[in-house]
C-alpha cells in the first residue's frame, strides 16, 4: 500500500479539517458540545479513514474505507449548510467550503471506482 500522505484527496481533507478548527472557532460557545463536536469529529474523520484504509492489506478493505470516508463526507457537507442557516458561517465561506467538500467527495468517489476496477 501506498503512504496517504501522498494521496491528493487526503491532502485536500487534511486542509479541509485545518480550516473547519478555525472556523468553528468562531462559533457559539453554546454548541460545544454539540454543532463544533459533530463537525470536527466528522470532518477529521475524512483523512483518517483515508489513512486507516491505506494501512490495509486488500484494495477491498482499503475501498471499505474510502467508502466510510465519503459517508463521513456528507455529514460535513450538511453540517456546512446547517452552519450557514444558522448565521454560524457566511455565505462566501460556506461557497469555499462547499466547493472543497463537493471535490474531496468526487475525489473519494473516483478513488472507490479505481480500486474496485482492480
Amino acid at each position: 500500500m501506498q503512504s496517504f500522505k501522498q494521496l491528493k484527496v487526503w491532502e485536500k481533507s487534511h486542509s479541509l479539517v485545518l480550516k473547519i478548527y478555525q472556523i468553528t472557532n468562531g462559533f457559539p460557545k453554546e454548541e460545544n458540545y454539540g454543532l463544533i463536536s459533530q463537525i470536527r469529529r466528522s470532518s477529521s474523520s475524512i483523512p483518517m479513514n483515508i489513512a486507516e484504509g491505506c494501512g490495509k492489506d486488500t484494495d477491498a478493505e482499503f475501498c471499505r474505507f474510502i467508502g466510510i470516508a465519503n459517508g463521513s463526507a456528507s455529514e460535513v457537507e450538511y453540517q456546512l449548510l446547517l452552519s450557514k442557516d444558522l448565521k454560524y458561517i457566511g455565505l462566501p465561506k460556506f461557497n469555499e467550503l462547499n466547493v472543497e467538500i463537493t471535490e474531496i467527495k468526487k475525489m473519494l468517489t473516483s478513488l472507490m471506482k479505481r480500486l474496485k476496477s482492480n
